[in-house]
């Protein structure tokens, strides 16, 4: 069947074969004339796009910042109790709720989250914290936690 086939369409497959090749050697003979006559233009391209590609990674190299992330954890053990310093306590003039809501700070609370725990407002707690950084006399919540450990007002 598929050689009566092939004989009665003999003359249609040899021209479709034909055409098909010179299709393809005319498609290979203009791409061959087009990088031919625009060589130039070509290997411009692509050596923009060589160096384009090169200032883009220059350019996310140098701008992004160095950061070296450094932890250190120094764990200082007591080995004496913790004895609150009563005379500097008294010096500053802090008040019992003064020295719990800095306790509080201490342990990294956020002003919300001690006026939840102490079951006062937000705005109590704010006029608690400026009272105490400014018997303290320092500027930051950190600042003031560190100088009530080194004056042994909490421990």
């Amino acid at each position: 069947m598929h050689t009566g086939f092939l004989q009665r369409n003999k003359s249609l497959i040899i021209y479709g074969v034909a055409m098909a090749l010179l299709l393809f050697l005319l498609r290979w003979l203009e791409l061959r004339l087009i990088i031919i006559d625009h060589a130039f233009e070509i290997y411009a391209g692509i050596i923009a796009l060589l160096f384009t590609g090169l200032g883009i990674w220059l350019a996310l190299k140098l701008a992004k910042p160095k950061t070296v992330v450094v932890e250190k954890e120094v764990i200082i053990e007591r080995t004496t109790p913790f004895m609150m310093n009563d005379a500097a306590l008294g010096e500053l003039n802090i008040s019992k709720r003064e020295l719990e809501v800095l306790e509080l700070m201490a342990q990294g609370l956020s002003n919300q989250e001690i006026a939840a725990q102490l079951f006062v407002s937000l705005s109590t707690i704010k006029t608690h914290s400026s009272r105490i950084l400014e018997k303290l006399d320092v500027k930051r919540r950190t600042q003031a936690v560190e100088k009530a450990k080194r004056l042994n007002i909490i421990p």
